[in-house]
């Protein structure tokens, strides 16, 4: 996920800047990803949503959403922590890190780094930086 978030803050450096930047990526026939910029995470570091969202009974559904702290170095990104995963289809709200006690849950970071790098897998196979640098030159 790392890789792909930093060729997209490459397009559009405010992603990493400026909170409630957002790039929406259409690429039919899959569903939308949305990238937020959603402010500072439980670390107090500049975060990200990552999503895609659904519909049911009109109300969004996300499958899933990841959040990620960031950690910058010379206004480029370099790491990301997972602290937060969510799938309203599936009823699956995991918390890797809480803000206000500060309580990291290793094997739920764990797990998230794990199916993050799954995800961004299948975003690179189905072209989703393709389309997004296509429109965005």
């Amino acid at each position: 996920m790392l890789e792909l978030l930093q060729l997209l803050s490459k397009i559009t450096p405010s992603l990493l800047t400026h909170v409630g930047t957002t790039i929406r990526i259409p690429n039919p026939p899959y569903t939308t990803l949305t990238v937020e910029n959603i402010g500072p995470g439980p670390r107090h570091l500049p975060a990200l949503s990552l999503c895609h969202y659904g519909e049911q009974n009109g109300d969004a559904m996300r499958d899933p959403e990841m959040c990620f702290e960031m950690e910058l170095e010379d206004g480029r990104l370099k790491e990301l922590q997972p602290y937060h995963y969510r799938n309203d289809y599936a009823g699956i709200e995991q918390f890797a890190q809480h803000g206000e006690t500060g309580l990291i849950k290793a094997r739920t970071v764990r797990s998230q780094k794990e199916f993050a790098e799954l995800w961004s897998r299948n975003l690179k196979e189905q072209d989703f930086l393709r389309e997004y640098t296509a429109v965005n030159r």
